[in-house]
């Protein structure tokens, strides 16, 4: 009975120690969270130059260490054979370098007449959707930073474009952040390497230009919903429910009432009446398009893509912004927003819902 009591003792001590060691972890992670919640917003403006400029020097100088190597290599075997009269200047000294340009080169660059004049100036952009288009809130703030330094006419921008589609309204804040950067004057390019469908082709078709990986998907311009409805089961275990409107169409179709044909018939329509926008955006951007053909929710890979006017060049965003920074200074900028805990839970259910979606195939969004 001794033994009882004391074991039931320890473990009420090993209880209590848990519930307090629950208590500390969960106030430190809302001290974590609450300081996040405070730390300010922060844009990162990184120029790709320099970095493709480590990586060339990087390989130049293994490149001139083993090719050094090889020189002493073949100079002390010419003279351990008595061929001391060797061509002169073959031996490279350690660490010499070929003098190849780094790649990118200065910010400023001589003219003909002699004067320095600033060279182009390209920033780059990187959205990656989800079905709620959650980066469009860095999208905004980043096109916005742009603009405050752009050169109307003279600067170009780039945008890494990666996404399947997703809600109507997000997706359309989306391609009019895109379209900010038309209006004020810059050359807009988008680069797709995997995937830039239904509402991800909507941003793409703001560019001037379109280039796109060989396998990449474009198209899939349509407009799809689906809905569960639970009404049959909730009858089945006598459970009503009271669906109150005031206004003919204010509910059209519903999850948990018995929905009508003169309901489906009016979301029909709605759904309709998406895709002609749809179209008439797409119209407005790319008019070389036959909307009749491709606006029929397909999807297409790179290269039949650029077929039939979906792309206007096959090619990857690393060599397009390689070439660039040879002969422009290249500037890609992130805005970083922090995330409470909350958000990012809710982020994470809708990642997991968004694969759920990706699971019906491309033409399940818009």
């Amino acid at each position: 009975m001794e033994f009882l009591q004391e074991y039931g003792l320890f473990l009420a001590k090993a209880a209590t120690a848990v519930i307090a060691a629950l208590i500390v972890l969960s106030a430190i992670g809302g001290l974590v969270a609450r300081s996040r919640e405070r730390r300010p917003d922060r844009l990162n403006v990184k120029r790709l130059n320099d970095r493709f400029e480590r990586m060339e020097k990087t390989v130049r100088r293994a490149v001139e260490r083993r090719r050094g190597r090889i020189e002493r290599l073949r100079n002390w075997t010419a003279r351990k054979l008595g061929r001391a009269n060797a061509a002169p200047g073959t031996e490279t000294p350690q660490g010499a370098t070929s003098g190849v340009g780094a790649t990118g080169g200065p910010d400023e660059a001589q003219s003909d007449d002699g004067t320095t004049a600033e060279r182009p100036r390209v920033y780059v952009l990187r959205f990656d959707g989800d079905i709620r288009a959650s980066s469009v809130e860095s999208l905004r703030e980043e096109v916005t930073a742009i603009l405050t330094m752009a050169r109307p006419e003279q600067d170009r921008a780039i945008i890494c474009l990666e996404s399947p589609g997703g809600l109507v309204p997000s997706y359309g804040l989306a391609a009019a952040q895109l379209a900010r950067l038309r209006e004020g004057g810059l050359d807009l390019t988008v680069a797709v390497d995997r995937v830039a469908a239904s509402g991800g082709y909507m941003m793409a078709a703001v560019g001037h230009r379109i280039v796109a990986a060989p396998f990449a998907v474009l198209g899939s311009i349509g407009v799809v919903a689906q809905i569960p409805n639970f009404h049959r089961w909730l009858s089945r275990n006598d459970i009503d429910v009271e669906l109150l409107t005031a206004g003919e169409y204010k509910r059209t179709l519903t999850m948990l009432g018995e929905n009508t044909d003169e309901g489906r018939k009016k979301f029909r329509e709605q759904l309709e009446e998406a895709h002609e926008l749809f179209k008439t955006f797409l119209a407005r951007y790319r008019p070389q398009l036959d909307l009749d053909l491709v606006a029929t929710g397909e999807h297409w890979y790179g290269e039949q893509a650029r077929e039939m006017g979906l792309a206007d060049e096959l090619r990857t965003s690393d060599d397009l912004l390689l070439e660039l920074t040879r002969e422009a200074d290249v500037f890609e900028l992130t805005y970083h927003r922090p995330q409470t805990l909350g958000r990012r839970i809710t982020f994470a259910m809708e990642s997991i819902l968004e694969r759920v979606l990706r699971s019906q195939g491309p033409e399940s969004r818009m």
